[in-house]
């Protein structure tokens, strides 16, 4: 799975789809990820003294990451990501639709 906390990314498949939220969390074992203001679902909660009020919170869950693609910044539109080698001999990830950077994930190698 190559998305990031903070990536920009958009839903492509069931209730939320269509909607884009920034990556607040990730999972890698599960391969699910969660997105800010997506997936909400209430967690009913007993009065105590953290929470005098009891009641339902309404929070973020998790999605597959199968159903989120990341949002290329420079055009804005959702595309899948690469791996490449740059001239320095560093990993980074890449937009395939446009060939932007979008970081750096290893550095050169000391060979």
């Amino acid at each position: 799975m190559w998305i990031r906390i903070n990536d920009m990314v958009e839903v492509i498949s069931g209730r939320d789809r269509g909607q884009r939220g920034k990556v607040l969390k990730i999972d890698r074992e599960g391969n699910r990820v969660v997105v800010e203001g997506m997936q909400r679902v209430y967690k009913h909660v007993r009065k105590s003294q953290r929470n005098p009020q009891g009641g339902r919170l309404s929070k973020e869950s998790y999605i597959d990451a199968s159903n989120v693609m990341l949002v290329c910044p420079q055009t804005g539109k959702r595309t899948r990501v690469g791996v490449r080698l740059t001239a320095a001999g560093a990993k980074e990830r890449f937009a395939k639709k446009s060939g932007v950077s979008l970081g750096e994930i290893s550095p050169a190698s000391r060979s």
